[in-house]
C-alpha cells in the first residue's frame, strides 16, 4: 500500500477540505424562493437603502417634538397609512394620524404612540412625553446602499433570503449541488420488508445515509445494494463514477476477506487515506480515480472510475453516522465553497466517562438544558459501533479528544447535535 494509513482525524479532515477546494463545483442562478439552504456563490451588495424612507415604528401620531407640551393639544390635520406617501406637511402645532410602517410626513420628527395619546375631536393630547425622534425608523438605519449584505459561501437561511428579498432581488447565484450516489455492500444485507434467513441483516445504512443527505438539502440517488463480488462492485462504481460528483459507499472497506474496496480503489486511482484514528469509523477511505486526476477522456477514462470522489464508509451503522457528520458533510460543503460553520455546541457531562483508547471518539449522548440555562449531555454506555438504538435515543455525538483520559461529571466537552 502506498497511501496514508491510520492518520489523525484532523489530517483526514484537512485532506478532504483540500481536495474539495480543488474540485469546487460550478454555479447556477435560482429564484430566491427556491434557494433556501443553498450556498451563495457571489457576494450580494445592497442596491437600495433599507428602510428606503423614514417611517413609523408604531401606530400613533406623527408630530414635531418641539410642539409637545403638557395640556397643550395638537391639531389633527390628516392620516398617513402604510403605502404610498401622501402630500402631507406638518406645521407648528399640527399632527397626523399614522400607522406602523407608514412614511413620516414632511416636518414631523417624532411619533406619539396611540396608547399615550387622547383624541378629542380633532385635538390630540399627549398623556406622556416621547423622546425626540422616538418611534421613528430612519432611512438606511438597517442597510446602506452599496454595503455588502451577504458573502460568498454563506448558507442561505430564511433570514438571509428575507434580507435579499427586501432589496428586491428575485434571483441569486448559488453553488451547484453535488450529485451523490449511495451504495451499500454485503451479501448479508436484505431489503426491509422481506424475510430474513439465518445470518442476514436488514439494510439500515441506506436509509440512514439517504436521510442524512436529504436533511442537508441534497438529492442523493440510492443504487442497488452490491454483493461481495469485486467485479460487480467495480462495474457499479465505474458507472456511478462517470455520472456523479460523489460516490458514498457503506461496508466492504475494512481488512477482511470480503472487503474489496481498498484494493479496488488503489488499483483505479489515488487513495488519499484509509483508516483514521477515530471511533467509531476507523476504516473510512477517501479516494479519486486516475481519470479524474489526469483529466483523461475517451476509452482510457471509460476503464477508470470517472470524475467522482469516493468516500467509503464502514458498515456499522453508528460508524456511518459519525463519519458522514464529520467527514462526508465536510466534503460536500467544501465542494460548494460553504463557509457558514456547522453547529458545534459545548455542554457539561452529566456522568463521568473513562476513555481507555488513543483514538478521537464520537460518543453518543442526549442533550438537555437545566433551569439555569446550562446545557448538559448524558453519555450512553452503549458505545459499540453496531448499537444504533443508543444513537436513536440520543441527539448528539460527544467529542472526546485523542488519548486515554478520565472525564468527571460536570466537565465541558464539545458536542455535535444531529
Amino acid at each position: 500500500m502506498n497511501f496514508p494509513v491510520r492518520i489523525a482525524f484532523d489530517e483526514a479532515r484537512a485532506i478532504i477540505e483540500r481536495v474539495a477546494a480543488d474540485r469546487c463545483l460550478g454555479t447556477e442562478q435560482a429564484a430566491i424562493g427556491r434557494a433556501r439552504g443553498r450556498v451563495l456563490a457571489r457576494d450580494l451588495v445592497a442596491e437600495i437603502d433599507h428602510p428606503g424612507f423614514d417611517n413609523s415604528a408604531m401606530d400613533g401620531y406623527a408630530l414635531r417634538h418641539s410642539d409637545l407640551a403638557a395640556d397643550k393639544p395638537l391639531r389633527l390635520i390628516g392620516e398617513q397609512y402604510a403605502g404610498r406617501m401622501l402630500d402631507l406637511q406638518i406645521g407648528p402645532g399640527e399632527c397626523v394620524r399614522i400607522t406602523t410602517g407608514a412614511p413620516i410626513p414632511q416636518g414631523a420628527d417624532t411619533v406619539l404612540i396611540k396608547e399615550s395619546a387622547r383624541l378629542d375631536g380633532d385635538r390630540v393630547y399627549a398623556l406622556s412625553m416621547p423622546k425626540p425622534g422616538q418611534h421613528v425608523r430612519r432611512m438606511g438605519e438597517d442597510v446602506r446602499r452599496g454595503e455588502r449584505l451577504l458573502a460568498t459561501g454563506q448558507a442561505l437561511t430564511p433570514a438571509r433570503l428575507a434580507l435579499a428579498a427586501g432589496q428586491g432581488m428575485a434571483r441569486v447565484e448559488i453553488a451547484r449541488l453535488p450529485t451523490v450516489a449511495v451504495f451499500t455492500t454485503g451479501d448479508e444485507l436484505v431489503e426491509p420488508g422481506l424475510p430474513l434467513a439465518p445470518g442476514e441483516l436488514y439494510d439500515s445504512n441506506r436509509e440512514l445515509l439517504m436521510a442524512l443527505l436529504h436533511a442537508d438539502g441534497l438529492a442523493p440517488v440510492a443504487w442497488p445494494r452490491l454483493p461481495d463480488d469485486p467485479q460487480a462492485i467495480a462495474s457499479a462504481l465505474r458507472h456511478a463514477g462517470h455520472a456523479f460528483d460523489v460516490v458514498i459507499t457503506c461496508g466492504g472497506v475494512s481488512a477482511g476477506e470480503k472487503d474489496h474496496l481498498p484494493m479496488l480503489m488503489q488499483a483505479a486511482g489515488q487513495v488519499h487515506f484509509w483508516k483514521v484514528r477515530m471511533k467509531p469509523g476507523m476504516p473510512v477511505l477517501f479516494a479519486e480515480s486516475h481519470s479524474a486526476l489526469e483529466g483523461r477522456a475517451g476509452s482510457d477514462a471509460e476503464q477508470g472510475l470517472g470524475q467522482a470522489l469516493f468516500l467509503c464508509l464502514p458498515g456499522n451503522p453508528v460508524s456511518v453516522l459519525a463519519t458522514y457528520l464529520t467527514l462526508g458533510r465536510a466534503l460536500l460543503d467544501g465542494l460548494q465553497r460553504r463557509t457558514s460553520p456547522r453547529s458545534r455546541l459545548r455542554a457539561r457531562l452529566r456522568a463521568p466517562w473513562c476513555k481507555t483508547h488513543e483514538r478521537l471518539e464520537f460518543l453518543r449522548g442526549r442533550l438537555a438544558c437545566d433551569d439555569d440555562g446550562c446545557l448538559w449531555v448524558e453519555p450512553s454506555p452503549a458505545d459499540g459501533s453496531h448499537r444504533m438504538r443508543a444513537a436513536a435515543d440520543g441527539d448528539a455525538l460527544i467529542v472526546l479528544e485523542e488519548g486515554e483520559r478520565s472525564l468527571q461529571a460536570g466537565e465541558v466537552v464539545d458536542v455535535l447535535a444531529y
